[in-house]
């Protein structure tokens, strides 16, 4: 199974921002891949938290955003991790950080709200997602069955995530997507070490789908999407900009690094 974690830089337009993913969409699509993943908030990066709560949509229930998802997915005959994209609470002035993935079909076959909320500080840099978001409560999978007559489970989780190994225990996933806009400071210093360190505990392909750049809201993002194989081993990446970035997933490869080292049945905690 061919697999494109999709790189973006995006900004403050939410219609330059869709244009510019279905373009990589695209382009994944004519490369062969079969699932697409987009990056963390491909659909806008504000110039301040506030402004995802104007962009949230009911989960489930339509809307721009996630319209345009399931017309991609539908149009380009792919199976679609669409980044993620605020959603509305029962409360006006917060959100949740969602990805939802889509079948060919372009219907949505699975929600993940993300668990683990981003809080940051060093000097002048600073974060705290948790000002505007709620956070999420249950893992999620979902079974993508392949033209290469496998399924394959794919576990949904969102860039902090990365940090707590425990979530990915408890997907038990042959693909484990990330959609992420890590910053340039902590991506420097962790984020292929934590990538790969999630496919070797997890004997798993790992598609992680970045921002990399420098955003319109004066942010930095580190960038380095990449797919890394189930031994640990990077496939392909690309440093910063637009890009497509393909990978490939295997079952046989799968079932080869599972019998040689059955780390996963060994398991007593």
């Amino acid at each position: 199974m061919q697999i494109a974690a999709i790189q973006m830089v995006s900004g403050t337009s939410v219609q330059r921002n869709l244009d510019a993913a279905r373009a990589l969409l695209a382009r994944a699509a004519e490369q062969g891949a079969e699932l697409a993943v987009l990056p963390e908030y491909f659909c806008v990066m504000g110039m301040q938290d506030a402004d995802k709560l104007k962009l949230r949509e009911p989960a489930g229930g339509g809307g721009l955003i996630q319209d345009f998802l399931s017309r991609s997915a539908r149009e380009l005959g792919l199976w679609l991790v669409g980044g993620t994209l605020p959603t509305a609470t029962d409360d006006p002035g917060r959100a949740r950080n969602t990805s939802l993935a889509y079948a060919p079909s372009g219907q949505c076959v699975a929600q993940y709200d993300k668990i683990h909320l981003f809080r940051f500080e060093q000097g002048l840099e600073a974060y705290d997602e948790a000002r505007v978001l709620d956070a999420g409560t249950q893992p999620v999978r979902f079974e993508l069955p392949s033209r290469d007559g496998h399924t394959y489970a794919v576990g949904m989780s969102v860039c902090y995530d990365l940090r707590f190994p425990e979530l990915y225990r408890a997907l038990r996933a042959d693909v484990l997507v990330v959609p992420s806009a890590f910053t340039y400071t902590t991506g420097q210093a962790h984020w292929e070490l934590l990538l790969r360190a999630r496919a070797i505990e997890n004997l798993a392909y790992v598609a992680a789908a970045a921002q990399g750049g420098a955003h319109d809201n004066g942010r930095r993002t580190w960038g380095h999407s990449m797919v890394v194989g189930p031994w640990g081993e990077v496939q392909a990446q690309q440093d910063e900009g637009e890009g497509v970035v393909m990978g490939q997933a295997l079952a046989s490869r799968l079932q080869e690094v599972r019998q040689r080292l059955p780390a996963l049945s060994h398991r007593v905690l």
